[in-house]
């Protein structure tokens, strides 16, 4: 059997947002076969694999984590789609209808400048008219939508989860790590300024998730978070989700996870420990 790769793919051209760089991992037995395969959009692709692009150093391990469980029988073997973001990355991944609600000022604290705009429908449009469609027609895929999940960390399990909401019929699962809710990066979200950033993000993501088209039927979500750092932020926005999604008929570790992992970072060693449980919650027959 032919062992797993990764094809590199420079500048993929794209409408709705900038040009970015793809890095796509083939499943051992791919070049050999006729099988289809699922396939995982996964954010922040240069993250994913190799050391030498990832922020700080360290990347999540995807390809090896999927050697493995593909080896033991834990997961099917699978596509992985690592999209690179782009030096818009917090514009492409702020989800447009919570920014778009915000008040000016507010706004402004997002992006931290007056004159950025979220970007995030053109990123989502990207994804389902432009990549999507471009992978299934390259490489043997199964392109329904219960073989098609989403994946990312930080922003970019937002931008996951919001893609999800725009287009619940093309996807069945998402995986949101370090799910950032409160959306600005800026190292003030401290104190009385985090409480109060905290009490006007969480009506809005309330409805959001009251309002998405999720379906215990054909979708399976998971979340999580740590609990230092970052991630520290995170846990009084996942605990008023976790009754929305509830409310919409989903059972906690069967269609949902909402896990907390104490001690845990807001970092790619931190992710990469856990990758094994999200690949198996995507892929896996346990999930």
């Amino acid at each position: 059997m032919s062992p797993s790769r990764i094809v590199e793919f420079e500048s993929f051209p794209a409408e709705h947002v900038l040009d970015r760089n793809l890095s796509i991992y083939l499943p051992p037995g791919y070049d050999e076969s006729d099988q289809r395969y699922p396939v995982i959009y996964a954010q922040d692709g240069q993250n994913l694999f190799e050391p030498g692009y990832s922020y700080g150093g360290e990347a999540w391990e995807v390809d090896a984590a999927m050697d493995r469980l593909i080896a033991t029988g834990a997961i099917e073997p699978a596509i992985v789609v690592g999209i690179w973001n782009s030096p818009q990355r917090r514009q492409d991944y702020a989800p447009q209808a919570i920014v778009d609600n915000l008040p000016a000022e507010e706004r402004a604290l997002v992006f931290e400048t007056p004159d950025a705009t979220a970007l995030a429908d053109g990123y989502t449009d990207f994804l389902i008219r432009e990549l999507k469609p471009y992978i299934d027609q390259t490489y043997r895929t199964r392109p329904d939508a219960t073989s098609t999940s989403l994946m990312g960390s930080s922003m970019g399990g937002l931008i996951s989860l919001y893609t999800l909401g725009r287009h619940a019929d093309d996807f069945g699962q998402v995986a949101a790590l370090s799910t950032h809710w409160p959306i600005r990066v800026s190292g003030t979200l401290v104190g009385d300024e985090a409480a109060r950033w905290q009490d006007m993000l969480i009506p809005y993501w309330r409805t959001f998730i009251q309002q998405a088209p999720f379906d215990p039927s054909r979708h399976r979500i998971w979340m999580d978070h740590g609990s230092i750092n970052l991630d520290a932020l995170y846990a009084p926005y996942q605990e008023a989700i976790d009754p929305v999604m509830q409310a919409h008929g989903f059972v906690e570790n069967e269609q949902f996870v909402s896990r907390v992992y104490p001690g845990a970072d807001h970092n790619e060693a931190a992710w990469q420990a856990r990758i094994d449980e999200v690949l198996i919650f995507l892929l896996g027959e346990e999930g």
